[in-house]
Order: C-alpha cells, then sequence, then structure tokens
C-alpha cells in the first residue's frame, strides 16, 4: 500500500485544494469525508480517483476496500487533520469525479431558490430522498452540492436521485410542460394553507432564500402559493424543517 506522511506532499495539497468551489469545478471532482459517505459511494459504483486511509481507517473498513487497491494510500494523522473540516476525522476519505446527471423529469421535484445555508441544502436534499422525490433542483445563489458540508448533511442521498442545477424559470417551464403543478411558498393573501393542496398528479415545491424567501419573479410563475401556519410565538420555520412538512404532506 502506498503511503503518505506528510501534509506537505504535492498531491494532498491538490486534494486539499477540493475544500474550493473553484479548484471543484477545474477538476471536476471533489472530496467527500467519512466511512458511511465512502460506503455509499461505493455502493452507487461512484467513480473514485483516490482513497486516503489512517491506521484507524483501515480497521475500520477491514476489506471493504479490497477492489480499489491502487487507489488506496495509507496517510498519517496529521495528513488526515489537514484534509479534513472535523475536529475529529474518522480517517477515511475518497476522491470522486463528478457525477454526470440525466435530465429525466418525471416525478415530484423540490426546488431549491438562493438557499444558502449549506446544512439547509444537504438536509433537504436528504429529506426529498426519504420522501421518495424524484429530484432536486438547485436554482442560482443556493450552496454548492459539492461543498463538505453540503455532502455531510446529505448523508449519501446525492447517490441515490437525480440533483440538477441551474435557472429556476427554465425548469419551472419544463414541469408545467408536463403537467406537473407548481407550489411556492409564501405567506400572502392569495396563499393557501398548505392542508389545502389537492395530492393529485405531481407536484414541484419551491423553497427560498432563509431571508428573503422565493423571488418575485418565480412566486409569479407558480400554480399556487401556500403557506404553513404557525401556531406558538416564533415568526417562522427553519427552511428544511418547512420543505420536510410540504414533502410528506404530499405523499402521504
Amino acid at each position: 500500500m502506498k503511503e503518505i506522511l506528510s501534509k506537505k506532499n504535492i498531491l494532498i495539497k491538490e486534494v486539499k485544494k477540493l475544500a474550493q468551489k473553484k479548484y471543484r469545478n477545474q477538476t471536476n471532482t471533489y472530496i467527500i469525508d467519512g466511512w458511511h459517505l465512502v460506503q455509499e459511494a461505493i455502493a452507487a459504483s461512484a467513480p473514485i480517483n483516490y482513497l486516503f486511509v489512517t491506521d484507524k481507517g483501515i480497521q475500520e473498513t477491514g476489506n471493504q476496500l479490497k477492489d480499489y487497491q491502487d487507489k488506496v494510500f495509507r496517510i498519517s494523522d496529521e495528513v488526515a487533520a489537514f484534509l479534513s473540516d472535523l475536529p475529529t476525522p474518522q480517517g477515511i476519505f475518497a476522491v470522486i469525479e463528478k457525477e454526470t446527471v440525466q435530465e429525466t423529469i418525471h416525478g415530484n421535484w423540490l426546488i431549491l431558490d438562493n438557499v444558502q445555508d449549506p446544512g439547509n441544502v444537504g438536509t433537504m436534499i436528504r429529506t426529498a430522498d426519504a420522501a421518495g422525490f424524484a429530484g432536486v433542483f438547485l436554482g442560482t445563489g443556493t450552496a454548492d452540492r459539492y461543498s463538505t458540508k453540503v455532502l455531510r448533511s446529505m448523508q449519501g442521498s446525492n447517490f441515490h436521485l437525480p440533483i440538477l442545477e441551474g435557472d429556476v424559470p427554465a425548469f419551472i417551464q419544463k414541469l408545467k410542460a408536463q403537467g406537473t403543478a407548481i407550489y411556492g411558498t409564501e405567506l400572502n393573501k392569495e396563499a393557501v394553507s398548505y392542508t389545502e393542496l389537492s395530492k393529485k398528479g405531481t407536484a414541484a415545491f419551491i423553497l427560498g432564500n432563509e431571508g428573503q424567501g422565493v423571488h418575485p419573479d418565480i412566486l409569479k410563475l407558480t400554480d399556487q402559493n401556500v403557506y404553513i401556519p404557525i401556531y406558538g410565538q416564533a415568526e417562522s420555520l427553519n427552511v428544511a424543517i418547512a420543505a420536510g412538512i410540504l414533502m410528506y404532506f404530499f405523499v402521504s
């Protein structure tokens, strides 16, 4: 097994750069951190370029990396700490080529408009996966799906359903063309409680920025805007919680 014991190693320095979006785009690769995410990548037959494992990681994985021996590097704890943004790294990392997603639109969709918090984005993708939604569309300004925080929050759901990116209005038109109902989220006099929605057919729910909500121009493109009633003293719900309520209501 090849060894890298110094964080000054050229390859390690290049891998560290993948914490930045511009390097992920340049190389068309990204890094995942932790055994569960690596297991999900292996199960999905993701194109793995490198695996970096500490002695502790080797003990955890056993012989489960035997099919990747030519790509495995044994690394020191110092290198693991350098690569990870966690206070206590698990000691296993993988560098993976970005997925090529086929835009086959069917079923129910979650659309995110300028949702900036990585934890929220990852949680909503994971919830869409759990609720059986067909896919998630990330609009302009939304946190990068390949950032380590989004990947950690998704917990492998990025390997289970398509995640598309691009212009929200254009995607809405594609969904409308196939008869999908488009629901925005906004509290105004035209909006209705989510409990009044019909569950027939397919739907797309649009969730917006944590501070400003869904952009007004996008809300004009919806079939209906909905709200979730607040019964206590809180001013609003976390956007990821709101998305979960809407998606599970629709499929239940």
